[in-house]
């Protein structure tokens, strides 16, 4: 018996960007041939590659703007201060216009090309969330290594949720658990908030591995002890919130 294949309007690209003006064009140039390739093979119809500009200080914003009037596809959100990565993706889930959203981040952690089978993973196993992890994390050094084992063990420990690598920026989600899901998290801490929330509520989550790219320029800040110390409250605090381990059938 054939099966109607189930074919998406519209995929949103969103790019959470901070003085990114070395990876910008790449970034965006990838999605576009990513979402036309998607849209050849008939998985989706449309898309949009959304760049949110969290109030750089090089040139990623002008930069944006000139690739957005050139291409009808690419929608720039300038934030007015600086509003970290949680602030950022909130802003990228709200902008999102499509029924699958996509977050990554600027300098590619993985290969675009695997995004068509992150589409069909999603499709055919009838999941809400393709969240990767990646094979090989030794590019990124030893010491960050350590610090996602930690960090993925005291997730793990304090909800219950067994998501390997849940702090890589691939995830590919429909756009309506967000009926339901509401982000706090202004910090780094909003990757593991997304996951253990839409666990809670049900949601299904499959996890797909990909090889991993390290940031050749700029520069990371998620080691850093401030990001590490907003981390920390902010897990603290949904754990009040959310009292104990428990998983809430919608």
């Amino acid at each position: 018996m054939n099966v109607p294949q189930e074919v998406f309007e519209k995929l949103s690209v969103f790019y959470p960007m901070w003085n990114e003006e070395d990876y910008i064009e790449r970034a965006l140039e990838f999605g576009r041939r990513a979402c036309e390739g998607l849209i050849e093979a008939g998985d989706i119809r449309d898309y949009e590659l959304i760049v949110i500009d969290d109030k750089s200080t090089d040139r990623t914003g002008e930069i944006a703007d000139r690739l957005a009037a050139a291409d009808a596809h690419i929608r720039v959100i300038h934030h007015e201060r600086n509003r970290k990565l949680g602030g950022s993706m909130k802003t990228g889930f709200a902008a999102a216009t499509g029924d699958l959203v996509l977050y990554t981040d600027a300098d590619l952690p993985f290969d675009m090309a695997e995004l068509p089978r992150a589409v069909r993973l999603l499709r055919e196993y009838q999941v809400d969330i393709i969240s990767a992890y990646r094979f090989d994390r030794t590019g990124e050094g030893s010491l960050r290594a350590v610090y996602t084992w930690a960090y993925n063990g005291l997730i793990k420990a304090l909800f219950g949720v067994k998501v390997r690598d849940i702090n890589f920026a691939f995830k590919l989600i429909r756009t309506r658990i967000f009926e339901h899901v509401e982000l706090e998290s202004e910090g780094s801490f909003i990757d593991a908030e997304l996951i253990i929330r839409a666990t809670r509520l049900g949601y299904e989550i499959m996890q797909m591995g990909v090889d991993y790219f390290p940031r050749t320029r700029g520069e990371s800040t998620l080691s850093s002890p401030g990001v590490i110390g907003t981390i920390l409250r902010e897990m603290w605090s949904l754990r009040s919130d959310l009292g104990g381990i428990r998983t809430v059938e919608r």
